[in-house]
């Protein structure tokens, strides 16, 4: 299994949708009940503002060196940045703030991460984060935030992410649990 990350393009927002709903049902179970997992899909989801601002990264498994926007290539997973406001929550969440962030004073937000439950533990989060990273850094963002599930956290914790506040999102009808957590970058 080749995985190449590209930048994600409204092309493959059916593909980003079907992981995301694939991801949330199948790798939150362990962590949530039913009732959290239906909420879930309420408060997360893809935000494609990340996919028009060219921060938003897909990742494929292809086959030799095929072309990673062929129809063969599968895509395995997603995950994104941005420079605005909102920390997490998809098109349909209400709250969302498209303002623009400052990279002197505010943390860069790691977004809407999600791998395909057939794909999990194979290195595609860890490939995402590193992207997320080096972007944020090449304009001029310190650190890094982000709102992590508890499937997630292990995650983010073993990429150097620290807790910051665990909270509920009720948003969806029950209390969801959350981790917001934040990193430094390093230059």
């Amino acid at each position: 299994m080749t995985l190449r990350i590209r930048v994600a393009t409204r092309e493959d927002l059916p593909a980003l949708r079907d992981v995301m709903a694939q991801a949330i049902a199948e790798l939150q179970r362990g962590f949530l009940d039913e009732t959290q997992i239906a909420a879930s899909h309420e408060i997360m989801g893809l935000d494609t503002q990340l996919v028009d601002d060219g921060t938003y990264f897909v990742v494929e498994s292809v086959a030799g060196d095929r072309d990673p926007r062929s129809p063969r290539a599968t895509v395995c997973g997603c995950g994104g940045w941005s420079r605005r406001a909102t920390l997490y929550g998809g098109d349909h969440t209400a709250g969302r703030d498209g303002a623009l962030l400052d990279p002197t004073r505010d943390p860069a937000k790691v977004r809407a991460m999600y791998t395909h439950p057939g794909y999990a533990r194979r290195g595609i989060g860890r490939m995402i984060l590193a992207e997320c990273e080096k972007a944020a850094a090449a304009e001029g963002f310190t650190r890094l935030e982000l709102m992590g599930t508890l499937s997630g956290q292990p995650l983010y914790a073993a990429a150097g992410f620290e807790v910051i506040e665990t909270l509920e999102d009720d948003r969806g009808g029950v209390p969801v649990p959350l981790v917001r957590m934040g990193k430094a970058l390093t230059s």
